[in-house]
């Protein structure tokens, strides 16, 4: 979602009137947009309607005081920055603020300058600054993400903040919410942004060829290394390797890995010396790995070794103001593909978008919107289409599992199809030796004499 040419907006909270018009006036004069309320009550409904990227409040109000805000906007924007107003401050009152995370603290009656220059160092440090000129092109590292929700708003924040270190990032969510993209702005926003990413999806590579693929080997290392192969993790050195579906790396694996994040060296199958590598590693799971540890599936160091930052991004059903921008966003860009001239949904169409469940979340609602512009005849896709596409079977998405299984079971039927059902150069093929290869065979219950030709 693009912000370049809007205003920062900051949310004012007071309740003396004359206050919020005095203060209003000032933000207002200094190109500032401000949205004013009396409470802090009202505070916090402005705030789940919209995100500013600053919140001015006073100390001393009716109701819930400035401090008590302050708690219940840290407790879910954490990275929101907070300036308390008071008439009644005193050097223990900022000294416990300030320790308690609030970006600053000014006494009433305050000069304009102060306050005009805290308002632009919060601004300047929250990573959701909203500005002109050399700012604006800033917003580049999001680019692609298209959301309106403050819950979204706050997930970009932390991220950009995380960016500007080299921490571990892991990213909690479903399927289809968007991990990679917000990896993708991590590695963008960061200082590694010119160096590769490199994406690996856990989950879909073989167990069989996991090590090799992500740590390389040298030529000779097994049966059918015939030359040397560059794993993903050193393909990674000097940008960001995101690791999907991270919970779904075999346990030995898992050991090898721990190894390179603590020692910055990878070690190919096959060699005697090791590569230094220096890489940002980012991970992703849809899964819990808090269970997977009690499970013993999952090494607890290496959690805590990649589990440095934690960004949780909501599903699609807790952000439904995302669901109009989404659609809109994916009904260009496949028009746009196909060549159509399909350019609006019906607000029929509109209201069964929004009130469906979207338990595939943003990539069931890009599949949705992709098949019913596949379909539509005219400029405005009808209601009819987008309920027949919610209905289709085939805009369910198929669990990981069942698709990795498949996936498995479709190569190894492609590979006997070429050789004809001999084992010995399907398996030299697959870069497998063959007591590996029949046990894959085994495992989808495959006999290479099915595909043995007559003349054989």
């Amino acid at each position: 979602m693009q912000m370049s040419e809007a205003k920062p907006v900051v949310l004012l909270v007071d309740d003396d009137p004359d206050i919020l018009k005095l203060v209003s006036m000032r933000l207002n004069a200094s190109g500032y947009e401000v949205q004013a309320v009396d409470s802090g009550h009202m505070a916090l409904a402005a705030l789940a309607a919209s995100r500013p990227q600053l919140v001015i409040t006073d100390l001393k109000m009716d109701g819930m005081d400035g401090m008590a805000l302050f708690e219940a906007i840290h407790n879910t924007a954490p990275t929101l920055p907070v300036i308390i107003l008071t008439a009644h401050g005193t050097i223990p009152e900022a000294v416990a603020a300030t320790k308690r995370g609030v970006f600053g603290f000014l006494p009433k009656p305050f000069h304009n300058q102060a306050l005009l220059e805290q308002v632009a160092q919060a601004l300047k440090l929250s990573s959701g600054i909203r500005d002109t000129g050399a700012a604006s092109a800033d917003n580049d590292w999001r680019n692609g993400i298209v959301t309106a929700s403050a819950a979204m708003e706050d997930v970009l924040s932390r991220a950009r903040l995380v960016a500007q270190s080299d921490a571990s990032v892991f990213i909690y969510g479903a399927s289809g919410t968007g991990k990679e993209l917000v990896a993708r702005a991590i590695h963008r926003a960061s200082a590694r942004a010119a160096g590769p990413f490199v994406a690996v999806n856990c989950a879909a590579i073989p167990e069989a060829l996991m090590e090799s693929e992500l740590f390389g080997h040298k030529k000779g290392a097994f049966t059918g290394a015939v030359y040397d192969h560059q794993g993903l993790l050193q393909s990674a050195d000097g940008g960001t390797l995101f690791l999907d579906e991270i919970g779904d790396m075999p346990l030995p694996l898992q050991a090898k890995l721990l190894r390179v994040l603590q020692e910055h060296q990878v070690r190919p199958v096959g060699a005697t010396q090791t590569v230094d590598v220096d890489m940002r590693v980012v991970s992703a799971t849809h899964r819990s790995l808090e269970q997977r540890i009690a499970d013993r599936q999952f090494r607890e160091d290496l959690y805590y070794r990649l589990n440095v930052v934690a960004l949780t991004i909501p599903v699609l059903a807790e952000r439904p103001e995302d669901i109009v921008p989404l659609a809109v966003h994916f009904l260009k860009q496949v028009a746009a593909r196909y060549r159509k001239d399909v350019n609006s949904f019906a607000p029929e169409a509109l209201e069964q978008l929004v009130a469906a469940p979207w338990p595939g979340n943003v990539r069931q609602l890009q599949n949705v919107v992709e098949q019913t512009v596949a379909l539509a005849t005219n400029g405005m896709i009808p209601a009819s289409l987008v309920q027949s596409a919610l209905n289709d079977r085939s805009s369910a998405l198929t669990p990981l599992d069942e698709a990795k299984r498949a996936f498995e079971r479709d190569y190894l039927v492609r590979i006997l199809k070429i050789t004809q059902g001999n084992v010995a150069q399907a398996a030299k093929l697959a870069q497998r030796n063959r007591t590996e290869f029949y046990k894959l065979l085994e495992r989808h219950r495959l006999e290479p004499g099915m595909f043995k030709s007559d003349d054989a």
